[in-house]
């Protein structure tokens, strides 16, 4: 059977003392598990790992449980392989080369969205700030940062997010995930 090099993304584990995982204490969960390869990726919940089994969505759900039942909580979990996070990476719609990692986001989600999802998202009112839409990502470039990022605030509204799992990451994130999960392949 062949294995498949993927990255695990948790959302909101270690932010503000709420729902603590320790990376080390997770690789020892995912190896546990079976699977391969485990690294951690700082303390914001980035996992590297192998399976022989399962696609990303079967494996989020594993993951998920396992997690779940070791630490006591529910966190959502996104599961990626290294061709979507390649993807994700080359076809960036902002020149990612000439800005600061800070300035640059991807937001994962769990399925597909589409732009009728944020119509009600006025760009225009947040210029310079920008997103836009790709395969399950947003991007969103937010000269500021992302916690002065009134665009970010006014997208992560439940209501535009209801029933989609989403998760983000700075664009240093982005690109150590793919590369973290090229070196594996």
């Amino acid at each position: 059977m062949t294995t498949k090099t993927y990255a695990a993304l948790l959302r909101g584990i270690n932010v503000g003392g709420a729902k603590k995982v320790p990376m080390a204490e997770l690789r020892t969960l995912l190896e546990g598990l079976g699977y391969g390869g485990v690294r951690t990726y700082l303390q914001s919940g980035n996992a590297v790992l192998t399976a022989g089994h399962g696609d990303e969505e079967s494996l989020a759900a594993e993951l998920a449980q396992a997690i779940e039942k070791h630490f006591g909580f529910t966190v959502g979990v996104l599961v990626r392989d290294h061709a979507y996070l390649r993807a994700v990476r080359e076809e960036c719609p902002f020149p990612a080369a000439e800005l600061e990692a800070k300035q640059l986001h991807a937001t994962y989600f769990s399925t597909p969205v589409d732009a009728e999802r944020f119509a009600s998202v006025d760009q225009a009112a947040f210029l310079p700030e920008e997103f836009r839409l790709g395969d399950r990502v947003l991007y969103l470039y937010a000269p500021d940062g992302l916690g002065r990022s009134k665009l970010a605030e006014a997208l992560s509204k439940p209501r535009l997010l209801k029933g989609v799992t989403a998760t983000t990451r700075n664009w240093n994130t982005v690109v150590k995930l793919e590369e973290l999960t090229a070196a594996a392949e």
